[in-house]
């Protein structure tokens, strides 16, 4: 479980390096305007790395208390983010 745990942290921290172009490339969306979607769009962007910090300390707390599948499953929240831009790009 430890291994999974840092390849998917070490996953993260890719993510993260390219992950700062991508939100900096997100307020094109505000070039029609300032709109409740182009600014929840980039909300979401941006909070990635909050998530990716966050569920990282929980999920080695978790571990730490030897409830290894919840830290396994708290640790794969930020996957959500990779996967949607994945299935976006591949669309």
């Amino acid at each position: 479980m430890k291994l999974i745990l840092v390849i998917t942290q070490a996953i993260y921290l890719i993510s993260i390096v390219l992950w700062l172009p991508i939100w900096g490339l997100s307020f094109m969306s505000f070039d029609n305007g300032i709109a409740l979607w182009n600014s929840l769009f980039v909300l979401i962007i941006g909070i990635y790395p909050l998530v990716v910090i966050t569920c990282s300390i929980a999920a080695w707390l978790q571990y730490r208390k030897s409830q290894n599948r919840r830290a396994v499953i708290i640790n794969l929240i930020p996957l959500l983010w990779i996967l949607s831009l994945l299935s976006l790009i591949l669309l």
